[in-house]
Parts: structure tokens; C-alpha cells; sequence
């Protein structure tokens, strides 16, 4: 008797920003389909901190990431359970990263997120203190969490993220950091590119174990050279891979030209994530260049330290004691349509009492999230409407007072 063959993930393209590589579609998962372009909320551990999946509902969040480097321990538990999106409650289209940012933050000391600016001075943590090394097999480390010496390569990963099972999974890649030479991200390219057919083969044994079939980006690095990007682009773009992940440390006034160079050789029928980047500028620039989803813990992170962003740019929530506003009166979060104040929220944030800035965290990530799902939203809308081009200039000239490029605009005014 012929097994049946399981239907996995495919693509289709509804509109395109003329002259340029962006477009709208739609991306048809086991669990459910992701309208694009899309920002995919971060649930590191299964679940988004401090948001419900009620809550995730509520805002038109439509698919979740979570971390294949911190569920690792659970992803037998999880696949027994059915699978991550069975498991979290979420039961929508999901995602998991390979770990491997995780791991390679613990070797070069690049920290919890990538740098894109110049002036941050971005150098390496000397050999003699970092927790990874890097082998052709993979990464080897010292787990801080647990105490003990670990090794994560394609194979192992493939494993994790297979006894996970969410609906995309993503290749095990070796991210270089804005110190690495060229010489050297041409080396970490190559391994890269060799893991990267291992992840391929490794996910092939196992990706219907779980009764659905989980599909692979392949993940695309080479730093800032457009050489590097191309060269990988043309080979990544002729495996047999269901999409793929625009990834690496680069500066923020690159990324356009960066993201052109990937996805002008890339194969135009397959998805494209934008890993890591959240900014509505970043986003901006990545749908008009060809990137269909996007996730970043930015807007949860930043809610929870007061950054609360608006139509007309982000505020400070711990500068408005007294105010009576909403946070934007703009807005269609449930936070603001309920009418939560400046001043409450404010008062919630600086209270002593952790049950009250638990209820914050959950409000201004709500508000966050809300707002950046809803401008892939919009992006989308003007893509299907022929008015891109108009929609970002005039998203533009609110959120960045005038500036014209966005937060990497020298003369923008806030």
C-alpha cells in the first residue's frame, strides 16, 4: 500500500510592489495560513511573556517563534504532547529558530541581541572567555542554565526542532558578528553552507513523525558583503529548502542593499523571514525588498521597560504622570480601546506591588505587539492596493518627524 504523502508548506504571491521585490501572499502552513507580510510574535519558551493566547488572538497575531536552543530540554515533552503548537495552546502556524544565535552569543560575547551601529564599538570576547567554540560537527558550550558542556550542530538541531514540531524550522547556521573580517565570514559562509545540506538531509528523516509535515528554511549569512550574500543566495536558492531566512550582523543603513542582494537571486516562489528586526523602518525597507515575515522580541521587551510606541513615534510612559491620553488615540489594541491611561499605566509600571507591573507588562505588550502587527497589516493592504509607496512615506513622516530614512536618518528629530 503507496504511504500517503503529507502536505507541507507552499506560497502564494497575490500582489508585487512595482519595481521593487516586495509583495503580498499568503503562506499555507498544517496549522493554518499566514497572510504576508507578517510579524510573527516571540514566544521563546512556547508562550509570548506576560501575553495570553487569548490575548495573542485578540490583536490578529497570526503564527508564534519560539526558541529551539531554549525548549531543547522539553522537546520530548512536547513532542509527546503533539507538538508545539498543540502543546502551547497557540494552535496556530509556528516557527522555531535553530538555537543557533543563542550559542554563538555565548563564544563571541555579541550578547542578547545583533548591533547594527557603527559606534557601538562591537568587538568579539577574547577566546580564552568565551562559552562556545566552533567546530565543523557544530557549536560546543557551556549551557549557563544548566551548568554542564553541551554541542549543538545541524544534526542536533534538526533533532530538537523535528521533536518540537512546529510548522517551520530553520536551518543550523553559524551567525559572525560586525567584528568578524571578511576573511572570516567567508570561512563561517562555507560551514554554513555545508551545515546547511546536513539540516536538510536530517530534517528529511523526520519531518512527518509527527503526522503533519514540517517544513525548512534555509538561513542566509555573509555579513555586509555583497559578494558573500549573492554567492550563498544562488546555492541556498537551488536546495531543495521550503523557504528561506534572511539572517547576520550587519549596519542598519545596509539592510536594503543587503536584503536586494539576497532576494534578487533567491527563488521568488518561496517565503522569505527577516530574522531578528522589528523596527517600523526595518520593516518598511524589508517588505519593499522582499521579505514576507518578520519577529523580534523588541516590542514585548522594550513595552516592559516603558517604550510605548505611537503613531507619531515612540514615548517614554514614565514621563507622562497626570496624563489623561490613551496611548494612542490611533490605535485598535484592546488597551486603548478600553481606554487605559498614560497616567495608569504609568502608575502600574512604578508600583511596588509585582502584580501590578505584571498587569502593565501585559498591557504595553499588548499595545506593542498590536501596533506592529498591525503595520504589516497595512503594509499589506497597500501592496494589494497599488499604494506602497505612498503608505511608507506618509508612515514615515509620522513616525520619524520627516526624516526620510527612518531611525537611520542623522537629522530626524525624535
Amino acid at each position: 500500500m503507496e504511504e500517503k504523502q503529507l502536505e507541507g508548506l507552499s506560497f502564494d504571491i497575490e500582489a508585487r510592489i512595482p519595481g521593487k521585490l516586495g509583495r503580498a501572499g499568503t503562506i499555507h502552513t498544517p496549522h493554518g495560513d499566514i497572510k504576508t507580510p507578517a510579524f510573527m510574535c516571540v514566544g521563546t519558551y512556547g508562550e509570548v511573556r506576560f501575553v495570553s493566547m487569548e490575548d495573542l488572538n485578540s490583536i490578529c497575531a497570526q503564527t508564534m517563534l519560539s526558541n529551539g536552543y531554549h525548549l531543547r530540554n522539553k522537546s520530548y515533552d512536547i513532542a509527546k504532547d503533539g507538538g508545539l503548537a498543540k502543546c502551547s495552546g497557540w494552535n496556530g502556524p509556528t516557527l522555531t529558530d535553530s538555537g543557533g544565535f543563542q550559542v554563538m552569543s555565548l563564544g563571541s560575547g555579541i550578547g542578547k541581541v545583533v548591533s547594527m551601529e557603527r559606534e557601538n564599538e562591537v568587538v568579539n570576547a577574547p577566546k580564552k572567555d568565551r562559552l562556545a567554540i566552533v567546530t565543523e560537527e557544530g557549536i560546543q558550550f557551556h549551557d549557563p542554565y544548566t551548568d554542564q558542556d553541551d554541542m549543538i550542530g545541524p544534526k542536533e538541531s534538526m533533532d530538537i526542532q523535528n521533536r518540537i514540531g512546529a510548522d517551520i524550522h530553520m536551518a543550523f547556521d553559524e551567525l559572525t558578528s560586525l567584528a568578524d573580517t571578511y576573511e572570516y565570514n567567508k570561512e563561517a559562509l562555507a560551514r554554513t553552507e555545508r551545515w546547511a545540506q546536513v539540516s536538510l538531509d536530517e530534517h528529511k528523516k523526520h519531518r512527518d513523525d509527527l503526522g503533519y509535515r514540517q517544513s525548512l528554511y534555509g538561513v542566509l549569512q555573509g555579513g555586509r558583503w555583497e559578494d558573500l550574500r549573492r554567492s550563498t543566495a544562488k546555492k541556498l536558492g537551488q536546495m531543495d529548502f521550503d523557504g528561506y531566512g534572511l539572517g547576520g550582523a550587519f549596519l542598519k543603513s545596509d539592510l536594503g542593499n543587503i536584503l536586494r542582494w539576497c532576494n534578487e537571486e533567491l527563488p521568488e516562489n518561496k517565503p522569505r523571514h527577516l530574522l531578528g528586526l522589528s523596527r517600523p523602518d526595518d520593516i518598511l525597507i524589508g517588505a519593499e525588498m522582499g521579505a514576507d515575515t518578520f519577529d523580534c522580541v523588541a516590542p514585548t521587551r522594550e513595552a516592559r521597560h516603558g517604550r510605548i510606541y505611537t503613531k507619531y513615534g515612540h514615548i517614554n510612559i514614565k514621563k507622562f504622570e497626570g496624563s489623561q491620553e490613551v496611548l494612542d488615540p490611533h490605535c485598535d489594541c484592546p488597551v486603548c480601546k478600553a481606554g487605559w491611561t498614560r497616567d495608569q499605566l504609568r502608575s502600574l509600571l512604578k508600583s511596588k506591588n509585582p502584580d501590578d507591573r505584571a498587569k502593565y507588562f501585559n498591557l504595553a505588550s499588548i499595545h506593542n505587539l498590536r501596533f506592529t502587527i498591525r503595520l504589516t497589516e497595512e503594509i499589506r493592504q497597500a501592496i494589494i492596493d497599488g499604494r506602497f509607496e505612498e503608505y511608507k512615506d506618509e508612515f514615515m513622516k509620522n513616525y520619524y518627524s520627516y526624516a526620510k530614512n527612518g531611525a537611520a536618518d542623522p537629522n530626524r528629530h525624535n
